[in-house]
């Protein structure tokens, strides 16, 4: 059966530790100070536990408070968010919008989904990280994190996928001049290979063909790297052979000094996902950006 009086008390409970006190706590919530501590000892009643030490001039929260107040304090929080998702006055996304995104994804995708969501909603103040490295989006304090690979570890955070692009796998013209061109993924071993080094295992590459059974190959890893756009510039210098997911290479696939290599092979997907807390309600300013996203990349 349901305990119908189970939030009873929370809020007064919060507001007194957060105000340091019972008149504090009254003048904010608009109540007498005799009604405010009745709340709190009934409260204490109902949980048959001291939640706080009081004195004349202030309270302290016994360890059994501090571990409930940690909880309630999240239940407001959430049940504020909440109440503001649906409330009229609220539904204007404002305050301030962290996000963390690959450096060669913002370049050409994320600006004119971030040129058109700041001129709608001039009321969001825009923290943008930039950065190929991993990131803790819940202890690192982000709203949101775009991050591409063929598939995310399993998490308690809400991942979205927003955009799918193929991965090529290419050399220059000067490379195959000076080292020879391969024409087996097998002859990777006897090539310098440039590595993305923030996946697991940089130096394995996957390659499947239609009719024949699927392989990796261990490459010689002359450099490693963690950001795609210098993965790049080093290919096209003529330093090594790399695998890159299309949005990194943009045009230079057309370039004449580019070639593709194996390209009866598949390579792995990237996957663009957005990524979340899953324990938060989303602010209208969150929620909005990623419609935004998602919507940038609908075919």
């Amino acid at each position: 059966m349901a305990n119908n009086d189970l939030f009873d008390g929370i809020l007064i409970f919060v507001e007194v530790v957060k105000r340091g006190g019972f008149g504090a706590a009254a003048k904010a919530l608009g109540h007498s100070n005799s009604h405010v501590s009745k709340e709190v000892i009934k409260l204490e009643s109902r949980l048959a536990v001291r939640l706080l030490n009081r004195t004349t001039r202030s309270v302290a929260l016994t360890p059994e408070g501090e571990a409930y107040f940690q909880q309630c304090e999240q239940l407001v929080s959430d049940a504020q968010t909440a109440f503001d998702l649906v409330a009229h006055n609220d539904s204007i996304p404002k305050g301030a919008l962290k996000i963390s995104c690959p450096i060669g994804f913002s370049h050409d995708h994320l600006k004119p989904v971030i040129a058109q969501y700041m001129e709608q909603y001039p009321n969001v103040s825009l923290e943008l990280d930039l950065s190929d490295k991993r990131i803790d989006v819940i202890g690192d304090g982000y709203d949101l994190a775009v991050r591409a690979a063929p598939a995310l570890d399993e998490s308690s955070l809400i991942c979205k996928r927003i955009y799918s692009c193929p991965t090529y796998i290419v050399a220059s013209k000067r490379y195959i001049a000076k080292y020879g061109k391969p024409h087996h993924p097998r002859e990777l071993v006897n090539h310098n290979a440039i590595c993305y080094s923030n996946l697991k295992m940089p130096g394995r590459w996957e390659f499947e063909k239609r009719g024949e059974k699927a392989f990796s190959v261990d490459v010689k890893q002359r450099v490693k790297c963690n950001n795609g756009h210098m993965e790049l510039a080093m290919v096209k210098a003529g330093l090594g052979v790399c695998r890159l997911p299309a949005f990194y290479l943009g045009n230079a696939l057309t370039c004449d000094d580019i070639e593709v290599l194996f390209a009866e092979y598949t390579q792995p997907t990237v996957n663009v996902y957005v990524i979340y807390p899953s324990k938060k309600h989303l602010s209208p300013k969150v929620r909005r950006f990623i419609d935004m996203l998602s919507d940038e990349f609908k075919s």
